[in-house]
């Protein structure tokens, strides 16, 4: 969503010194993500009106011109110009040297300087819209139709002089905001320049312009129904004579183009315009097109709507319409039909206003695929006194650009207003989870300019803490106000989350865990990964029903999700078989031969839960499948069961040993093996059977597939195996030559040194003329620590020396060097 910083500063009073850069980090810290800002009046440098002063036929090209153009303070400029619409007296768009612009309205901006066009000296170009990006703002269909200014009226509403920069003529001098739209999406409020102009008057302590107040003319009653209360709650119409289809003034176009709204008839505009203001959509109709009056209602089933941009519809009783008393007009909420449009001799208007149910309006718009600015707003929830505001608007509007247009006809029915929502919470509740003290005062200060209402409740006669009630107001209360922990993120985001000072969490360091099960599953990963060349594959916990079926999953047998992600996504996978399978499908387009494998959670129907005896809770279990496929059946069986032969030596568990118990149902009936440890059988091999490769056109691969239950597979217990935390302080390692006799063992000499070093390891052992007979040379390197510090070379002297002794006490003498 984009916004015009100019029209946000008339709906609030900013602080004079305020940056757009310092604006946009603090309403992303404390509201929505601005993704970035733009200054339009930069993109429009050097380009400025130009009178035209004499138009003269180029000497040596037809369709080129020679155009003697006033630029203001640079004078009489020649410029070369090929425009079909030139004329002596008119206002141009001229883009001077330094300027940036689109050659025919196509391709990337390029530079623009003087240049010599066929002999002829120019300096800048007259440019067509297209070539300035106004093409949106004045459209053609002529292709070589510059940009006249003349020609678009732009005299009546300003005063036009040779050298006004284009940006103060077309009232671009502005900066455009772009919001994220996922950072609003339970905001409904803030789809509008009015929702964050609010915000921006908590967040600056500034003042906002209150909202327009409807007036209520004496006239007729219009006729309308409301036959689908429960999808919509409120209906607002106003018949009005006396418009045509006159263009929007230049300021209302702007502001559209501004917002990527493309400006079409004054009537549309309007009420693109007061969408933007604030977050309403409306609609306007031809009066002469509705018969009878307006009625929302459901859809009949099979009914035909044909929408404005020539979508033919064919809806349902789900579906909620905007209608007359004969046909549907419009696809309530997200689109008018094209039976209703404003047309070239429109002189009569009915404005409609609704309140839809926004869920209605989301799963309308997801069925046909429409997305349109008034479908997005709609499916968040607005309130419904947003219509008044709204419509007051709308009433200025036509005074200011239908000044002889008569409001004939009114109606405002309503069968449902917005409940304001009540929240009950307590100060010090609030101050524990801020980290921060905050009083009663300051949370007034910081809620009521959002629009909340704070009211002291007493005292809690259990705790002593103090009740509050926080009434939100309605435009917070669709939906997105409901908890205390809502006000909470309120408060903080007010505050501003910079603000909180960084408290480092409290951790408590225990031992280390053994879980053997944790690193049984990695060393078969790396087995299967790094030994036997699979791929790990990640898949969603849910299957689709096709490959559920290919495996032999019964209907009955998933655990079913209450929110499906897509009607034949119903339920839990029972087995990695499905997935498996789905990805071997989709992966034999691009591979002729390939190794898969999966570790993870698989679902079935468990035990009733012990806090709701309704709910039953599925039970778990982890399970590894895996894939091996080719073209070789013979050899891809062979291939699987050599990988499963050497999975227990590669994990330390128990082997495996096969046998043939029960085929599974999409197995070949003669290539399959029972996978068992000891007499417990605990998975599954097999070549996937030629029915099932018919059934999800396997047409050149086969493929052999393995299943194992991991809760089944236990690692060998290790009698060795103890923590150690790493060394803190260096070690110290010095080697030792020893001359000993030859019947000493290297267990006498750890024996002897015992706990006097931390390790010792045999390096050498040499007999030779130096040594005297009956005697060998022993090499020991000695290692040596300390937990209390890193050793000197004093206490590393005194311990050499120990150790020294104690091997000479065995008969161990230091050999000469």
């Amino acid at each position: 969503m984009k916004l015009s910083y100019n029209l946000l500063k008339q709906y609030v009073a900013l602080p004079d010194d305020l940056t757009m850069e310092q604006l946009a980090y603090d309403l992303t810290m404390r509201t929505v993500e601005v993704e970035g800002t733009t200054n339009l009046a930069e993109q429009y440098e050097h380009i400025v009106a130009g009178k035209i002063l004499s138009v003269a036929p180029h000497p040596d090209a037809d369709r080129l011109r020679i155009v003697q153009v006033d630029v203001g303070p640079e004078g009489k400029q020649q410029i070369v110009c090929g425009g079909s619409n030139l004329y002596e007296g008119h206002y141009v768009a001229v883009t001077l040297p330094g300027a940036h612009a689109v050659w025919h309205g196509e391709g990337e901006p390029v530079l623009i300087e003087a240049a010599e066009l066929r002999g002829v000296d120019s300096y800048g170009m007259i440019a067509a819209a297209s070539e300035i990006g106004l093409d949106t703002l004045f459209p053609t269909d002529e292709p070589h139709h510059i940009l006249d200014l003349t020609e678009e009226g732009i005299e009546e509403e300003v005063t036009l002089k040779p050298g006004m920069p284009l940006a103060e003529v077309l009232g671009l001098n502005d900066e455009v905001l772009e919001i994220e739209n996922k950072s609003i999406t339970n905001r409904p409020d803030l789809w509008g320049h009015y929702g964050i102009a609010r915000e921006l008057a908590a967040i600056y302590h500034t003042t906002l312009k209150p909202m327009d107040v409807p007036a209520m003319a004496d006239v007729p009653t219009y006729p309308v129904q409301i036959e689908a209360p429960e999808l919509c709650s409120r209906m607002m119409a106003a018949h009005y004579t006396g418009v045509d289809t006159r263009r929007a003034p230049l300021w209302m176009r702007a502001l559209l183009m501004k917002c990527d709204i493309r400006p079409i008839t004054a009537l549309v505009d309007m009420t693109n315009f007061v969408m933007i203001v604030y977050g309403q959509p409306t609609h306007a109709y031809d009066a002469n097109h509705i018969e009878g009056g307006l009625v929302a209602r459901r859809a009949g089933n099979g009914e035909a709507l044909e929408l404005l941009d020539g979508k033919e519809l064919s809806l349902s009783s789900e579906d909620l319409v905007i209608a007359d008393h004969k046909k549907a007009l419009g696809l309530a909420g997200a689109m008018g039909g094209k039976l209703d449009s404003i047309g070239h001799e429109t002189q009569e208007t009915v404005l409609e206003i609704a309140n839809f149910n926004p869920a209605t309006i989301r799963k309308t718009a997801q069925k046909f695929a429409i997305r349109t600015e008034a479908s997005s707003r709609n499916e968040k929830g607005i309130d419904s006194e947003r219509i008044d505001p709204t419509y007051g608007l709308w009433q200025k509007l036509m005074k200011q650009i239908f000044p002889d247009a008569a409001l004939v006809a009114y109606a405002n029915v309503a069968k449902k207003e917005n409940e304001k929502a009540k929240i009950t919470l307590s100060l010090e509740w609030l101050i524990r989870r801020l980290g921060r003290s905050l009083t009663i005062q300051e949370l007034h200060e910081t809620l009521e300019p959002l629009g909340f209402v704070l009211e002291a409740k007493g005292t809690n006669a259990e705790n002593g803490e103090h009740l509050l009630e926080v009434t939100a107001p309605t435009w917070r209360s669709t939906g997105d106000i409901s908890l205390p922990d809502d006000i909470l993120e309120e408060v903080a985001r007010m505050i501003g989350y910079e603000n909180f000072e960084r408290i480092s969490p409290t951790i408590t360091l225990t031992g280390a865990l053994h879980q053997p099960q944790i690193g049984l599953d990695r060393r078969l990963r790396e087995y299967l990964a790094f030994a036997c060349g699979f791929q790990e594959l990640t898949s969603y916990p849910w299957v689709k029903e096709e490959y559920a079926l290919l495996a032999g999953v019964k209907p009955d047998e998933p655990v079913l999700l209450e929110q499906a992600p897509a009607p034949d996504q119903t339920g839990l996978r029972t087995t990695h078989v499905p997935n498996i399978i789905e990805a071997i499908v989709k992966n034999v387009r691009f591979y002729d031969a390939f190794r898969i494998f999966e570790v993870g959670q698989v679902y079935a129907h468990g035990a009733m839960s012990p806090s709701s005896p309704d709910e039953v809770l599925p039970a778990m279990h982890r399970e590894l499948a895996g894939a091996v496929v080719g073209t070789d059946p013979e050899e891809l069986f062979y291939t699987v069961k050599g990988v499963l032969e050497g999975v227990g030596q590669a994990i330390q568990t128990p082997s495996f040993s096969f046998a043939q118990a029960e085929k599974p149902a999409w197995a070949d009936k003669n290539a399959w093996l029972t996978i068992k440890v000891g007499d417990k059988a605990i998975g599954i091999m097999g070549l996937l059977s030629i029915k099932t490769k018919a059934r999800a056109d396997l047409k050149f691969q086969d493929a052999c597939l393995f299943v194992l239950n991991l809760e089944e597979l236990k690692a060998f217990d290790s009698r060795t195996n103890h923590f150690e935390h790493l060394p803190q302080y260096p070690h110290v390692y010095q080697d030792l030559s020893l001359l000993v006799k030859e019947e000493s063992t290297w267990k006498d000499m750890e024996k002897n040194i015992g706990d006097r070093a931390v390790s010792i390891t045999f390096v050498d052992e040499y007999r030779g003329k130096q040594i005297p007979e009956g005697h060998k040379s022993v090499t020991l390197r000695v290692e040596l620590a300390s937990e209390e510090g890193t050793l000197t070379a004093e206490e590393i002297n005194a311990k050499m020396k120990d150790i020294r002794e104690a091997l000479a006490d065995a008969g161990a003498t230091l050999r000469a060097q």
